[in-house]
């Protein structure tokens, strides 16, 4: 997908007005307009619009409403082309500005992008509506008793008309067309021998972005020989845990509240993963000491799911407990994501000696490139090469090759610009809904990342978890805070904003209020 600094129909010269093969006459009407000195009625062939059905003052929320119907319903399916913005307002009878401000909203929401000389196309449809059920109809009880690998599978498969899961970007936004040139440029000078087995760290095109990458974003000083790349923080996590049984390490402390799949993870391969509790400075150092792990997993620049940032006294008091011995795995899952506050300086850039340390592009551009890396001290970094070794003998290398185009070029840089307002855009809009329809609720976590975290500290008559389900019931899909604690929370939600459109957001807001009301 073809994404700028701004959507294409935002510009003053849309894509489609580019490619309509006959634009208007200086002076003259726009194509499809009425000729001179016949004004004609107003409307269109396309979608057969008519404008005299606009409210007063409302004609550009009219028209955007009218192509997300036509989106919804199939009448644009994915690839279909829009109008020029010149030719639909001269069809219409009203000002181009009008036309353009309707494109522009849907290309934030991401349904439609600029392809170029290629137009203004449809890129993506919502998912087909779930029908609200019947009193009797059923919901998988994913909620109901401790969670178990399978859990995510079985609620990544549930039907919702509105996701609201947290850890996704915005996947209609994934820049296709920045990613389809690097292909090309990759593959014409691809030499015959690179298309054979390569080094299982990774190749070195993308070692050395990421390297780059890492020195530029997150103030780590890396050699590229110091990078593994692998398949996603999942994978990091694998390796890390093979390693760590292998030298007699058998539990690693983790964040409570924190992820379910990454405890999940450490715990295929560890004996014991004992929560320590979090605070509003994050983890709490004194009763990590307490439980004796000699490792810690931990997500410092955004905890998640709390959002908070580890305070800079509790910085130095882990650092110290780091120093004495202690080992730290740095998960820096969404740090790029940040809107209201400063970067916060990585762990690993401060005492690389003791941190191993994990990121990817999948909440940068998407989860299925299962594209990562992973950089250990060196004590460790043999012990994890052979992990990967023998697990896969390294990630494809086209992908690699590809994505370190784009991460050299600038491209990816130029994706996360262009992703930053849009997600700040719908995390106002959820703050805002929570607001209207939540009020009790408290929100966590607003500055960065791709989520929210809400609680109500005046309590719920219902656990989070049968809220979630619920809502589920009710097509929308939440996660529960209960679900990522296994230590006593306030009943809580973790709700993503990054793949929704604000409106989307607004309706399943809505539907958490009633559901609150109802069995509150």
């Amino acid at each position: 997908m073809n994404r700028s600094k701004e959507p294409a129909a935002a510009r003053s010269k849309t894509a489609g007005d580019a490619t309509d093969g006959h634009p208007a006459a200086p002076g003259g009407p726009a194509p499809g307009g009425p000729a001179p000195g016949r004004p004609g009625p107003a409307g269109a062939d396309f979608l057969q619009l008519d404008p005299a059905a606009a409210p007063p003052g409302g004609l550009a929320d009219w028209l955007a409403a009218q192509l997300r119907s036509a989106v919804a319903d199939g009448r644009l399916p994915t690839g279909s082309r829009l109008p020029a913005t010149r030719v639909l307002a001269g069809e219409l009878k009203v000002s181009r500005g009008v036309v353009t401000d309707a494109y522009r909203r849907l290309a934030e929401e991401g349904q439609i992008a600029g392809r170029g000389r290629g137009g203004t196309v449809v890129v993506a449809t919502p998912a087909p509506p779930v029908p609200p059920p019947g009193p009797t109809a059923a919901v998988p009880a994913l909620f109901d008793d401790a969670p178990v690998p399978e859990s995510f599978d079985a609620l990544r498969a549930a039907p919702a008309r509105i996701d609201l899961s947290p850890g996704v970007p915005d996947l209609a936004a994934f820049p296709r067309a920045a990613w389809l040139r690097a292909e090309r440029v990759v593959l014409d000078a691809l030499p015959a021998q690179d298309f054979g087995y390569g080094d299982p760290r990774g190749t070195p095109a993308l070692r050395r972005a990421v390297a780059h990458w890492l020195a530029r974003n997150r103030g780590i000083r890396a050699d590229p020989e110091e990078v593994l790349i692998v398949a996603g923080a999942a994978q990091s996590l694998a390796l890390l845990g093979q390693v760590f049984r292998a030298r007699g390490i058998t539990e690693v402390a983790v964040e409570d509240p924190g992820s379910l799949g990454t405890r999940q993870h450490l715990g295929h391969w560890l004996a014991a993963t004992p929560p320590v509790p979090v605070d509003a400075e994050g983890i709490r150092v004194d009763a990590l000491r307490a439980t004796g792990a000699p490792a810690v997993l931990l997500t410092p620049a955004h905890q998640f799911p709390t959002g908070v940032v580890l305070g800079g006294e509790r910085r130095r008091e882990l650092l110290r407990w780091a120093g004495e011995g202690g080992l730290v795995i740095e998960d820096d899952y969404d740090a790029e994501h940040r809107y209201d506050r400063a970067p916060v300086p990585a762990l690993r850039a401060v005492r690389p000696e003791q941190v191993c340390y994990t990121g990817s592009v999948s909440k940068l551009l998407a989860p299925a490139l299962r594209t990562g890396w992973l950089l250990v001290p060196p004590r460790h970094r043999e012990a994890a090469l052979a992990a990967k070794r023998f697990a896969d003998l390294g990630n494809a290398a086209l992908p690699q090759l590809v994505l370190a185009q784009l991460m050299e070029s600038g491209e990816l840089e130029r994706h996360l610009r262009l992703l930053r307002p849009r997600h700040r855009r719908r995390r106002d809009a959820m703050i805002a809904a929570i607001g209207t329809h939540l009020p009790g609720a408290v929100v966590h976590g607003a500055a960065a990342g791709l989520h929210l975290m809400v609680t109500f500290p005046a309590g719920l008559d219902c656990s989070d978890g049968e809220l979630a389900t619920a809502a589920l019931a009710h097509g929308v899909k939440v996660q529960p805070v209960s679900w990522h604690a296994r230590l006593p929370q306030p009943p809580g939600l973790v709700l993503g904003y990054a793949a929704r459109a604000p409106g989307e957001i607004a309706e399943g807001l809505a539907v958490l209020g009633r559901l609150v009301r109802r069995m509150g």
